[in-house]
C-alpha cells in the first residue's frame, strides 16, 4: 500500500470516528429533555397534587360550589309591614335551620290565599321581579330576605276591584317545589290587580341580610 493510500484511510477513520462522538452526544441531550418535561406522580414534590388532580384536593377544601337551600332547610317568618310611598313593604325573611351553609338566590314564588274575590278568585300570585344578589351563601342561623311590595285598598275601592285582605302567604324557596306558610297581617287589605302588565304588588329577589 502506498503512502496516499494509507494516509487517505486514516483520515477516513477520523472521520467516522467523529460522526459517532456527535451522534452520541445529540442523544444524551434529547433523553434529558424528554424527562424534565414529563414529569411523574411520583416526582412531584410533596404537597402537589399530581397531574391532574383538582386543586382543592391539596389542602383539603371541599370541592364544588356551595349546595342550594332547599325547602327543608329554611324557616319562613313575615315581618311588619312599613309604608312606602303609596305602597307598603313587607320582608319576607328566610333563615337557614339547617347545619351546613347553604346559598340561597333567585326570587321566590309567593301566592296569597283568602276569600273569594268577584274577578280574581281566592288566590293572588305575585308578579317576580329577579332584582337579588346573584348568590346568598347562608351560614346555619343566618337569614336572607325579599321584600314584598303591596298596593294597598284605598278607603274606597272601586266596584270592580273591592278590598281583599288575605288570609296567608305560601312561598316557595327559589329552585324548589315545595312551599313554606306564614300569616298575613288581617289589617293590611290590597288591590288586586291580577294579570296587569304593571302591578303595585310584586315581590323582589333575595338578599343576604348583613350579619
Amino acid at each position: 500500500m502506498s503512502t496516499t493510500t494509507r494516509t487517505r484511510a486514516a483520515a477516513g477513520a477520523a472521520a467516522l470516528a467523529s460522526v459517532f462522538a456527535l451522534a452520541a452526544c445529540g442523544s444524551g441531550s434529547n433523553s434529558a429533555t424528554s424527562d424534565a418535561s414529563a414529569p411523574t406522580a411520583e416526582s412531584a414534590p410533596s404537597g402537589t397534587p399530581a397531574p391532574g388532580a383538582p386543586a382543592s384536593a391539596a389542602n383539603g377544601q371541599p370541592s364544588g360550589p356551595t349546595p342550594r337551600c332547599t325547602t327543608e332547610n329554611l324557616s319562613v317568618t313575615l315581618g311588619k309591614a312599613k309604608p312606602e310611598g303609596s305602597q307598603v313593604q313587607l320582608p319576607l325573611v328566610f333563615k337557614n335551620i339547617g347545619a351546613k351553609p347553604c346559598d340561597l338566590h333567585g326570587t321566590p314564588g309567593v301566592d296569597l290565599h283568602g276569600p273569594e274575590h268577584p274577578t280574581y278568585g281566592p288566590v293572588d300570585s305575585l308578579l317576580r321581579r329577579e332584582t337579588g344578589t346573584p348568590h346568598n351563601i347562608l351560614a346555619p342561623g343566618r337569614t336572607g330576605t325579599a321584600l314584598i311590595t303591596v298596593l294597598q285598598s284605598s278607603p274606597n275601592p272601586p266596584a270592580e276591584s273591592p278590598a281583599w285582605t288575605a288570609q296567608s302567604l305560601e312561598t316557595i324557596p327559589p329552585g324548589q317545589t315545595k312551599a313554606l306558610k306564614a300569616t298575613w297581617p288581617s289589617d293590611l287589605a290590597i288591590t288586586r290587580q291580577d294579570g296587569a302588565t304593571h302591578p303595585g304588588t310584586w315581590v323582589d329577589g333575595i338578599k343576604a341580610d348583613p350579619s
